[in-house]
């Protein structure tokens, strides 16, 4: 049971980051950052929080610093809209994810086009 509620909070903190992210922050060292994935421990003390940002490597360590100075800021707007008796500490990590499955998607046409040359 508890597990279930752990997965449901993980969810909904992942919704309300990326909406404050995207429409309330005002931080312009910020750039597009996607909210891919939050896993939270069982106590809910702590959260990873999993980012993808779109750009170079300087644009995304400038999100990175961004996000971990502005973590008072998101920790107290998650406090007034979600009912939890403790928000958790929120960690930023990047996701390379979708980096890692454009880069097989890239090898997988190439081989294609190899494989349907005479």
């Amino acid at each position: 049971m508890a597990k279930v509620r752990v997965g449901r909070v993980g969810e909904q903190l992942k919704k309300e980051l990326s909406h404050i992210i995207q429409f309330e922050w005002k931080d312009p060292g910020i750039g597009f950052v996607t909210v891919t994935g939050v896993d939270v421990t069982n106590d809910l003390s702590q959260a990873k929080v999993f980012i993808s940002v779109l750009g170079n490597e300087e644009q995304k360590e400038t999100t990175l610093k961004s996000l971990s100075r502005g973590k008072g800021f998101l920790r107290t707007e998650l406090g007034k809209r979600m009912r939890l008796r403790h928000v958790p500490d929120l960690l930023f990590h990047f996701d390379s994810s979708i980096e890692y499955g454009s880069k097989i998607e890239k090898l997988l046409g190439t081989i294609n086009q190899e494989a349907d040359r005479p």
